[in-house]
């Protein structure tokens, strides 16, 4: 049996990563490849062991980004893979739901918690409340700044309702695995626009030019003419 390397790495190599008890999945390069690059700050809920907000780094190197975990096992890990990646990321251990904090940024990220059912043993994507988690991120977006997630296709209705009272300019982006419907959508909209919705027409999960070669979403579309 062939074993497994202890650091595995994301966008092609750009992002080194220490194997352990929670890797990130497909879904952290595609959430970092969304979010808007021209962005000065942003809060990362639920970093986990850091695999969006070192994927964000490598498309927005002058970013300063905070990451929120209520983990400190996570916390911890997340700490290894930025000395990893000699990276300089603020870690906060808190949990989104009852932080107390006036502190707003350009962009807030998030893979949240959507599954429902028995925990994994990382206890990651079980069993939150969607809709609170969703009302607390949206509440620490700056004006005019974005608010971008990933999500199972089945709950991604809680999300879209949560964010149409404030944000416009939304931005749907389906990610399509081996079945003939979505398994992810990509959202993300700007808070106090007045911009309608668009939603295209999708990409499959293993696209290698975001997932191996590095490139943006808006990168991607553009070049698809799809703009």
């Amino acid at each position: 049996m062939t074993q497994k390397q202890e650091v595995f790495t994301l966008l092609g190599g750009k992002v080194k990563m220490r194997r352990g008890l929670y890797n990130p999945t497909s879904d952290a390069v595609w959430l970092a490849a969304f979010a808007p690059t021209k962005a000065k700050t942003a809060l990362d809920v639920g970093i986990g062991t850091g695999g969006v907000s070192l994927c964000m780094l490598a498309h927005n190197p002058g970013i300063s980004i905070t990451g929120l975990d209520i983990s400190q096992e996570m916390l911890s890990l997340c700490t290894d893979n930025i000395q990893l990646n000699n990276a300089n990321i603020s870690l906060l251990q808190e949990n989104i739901l009852n932080w107390k904090t006036q502190e707003t940024f350009d962009i807030v990220i998030t893979n949240p918690p959507y599954f429902q059912g028995t925990p994994a043993k990382h206890n990651a994507h079980h069993n939150a409340d969607l809709k609170k988690w969703v009302q607390k991120c949206i509440a620490r977006v700056k004006p005019g700044g974005y608010f971008c997630t990933i999500v199972d296709a089945k709950v991604c209705h809680k999300i879209i309702i949560e964010m149409g009272h404030v944000f416009g300019d939304i931005t749907i982006l389906p990610l399509f695995g081996s079945k003939d419907f979505a398994e992810r959508v990509l959202i993300r909209g700007r808070l106090g626009s007045r911009g309608g919705t668009l939603i295209y027409r999708g990409l499959q999960m293993n696209y290698e030019p975001v997932l191996r070669d590095g490139l943006t979403i808006d990168s991607v579309l553009s070049r698809l003419n799809k703009i």
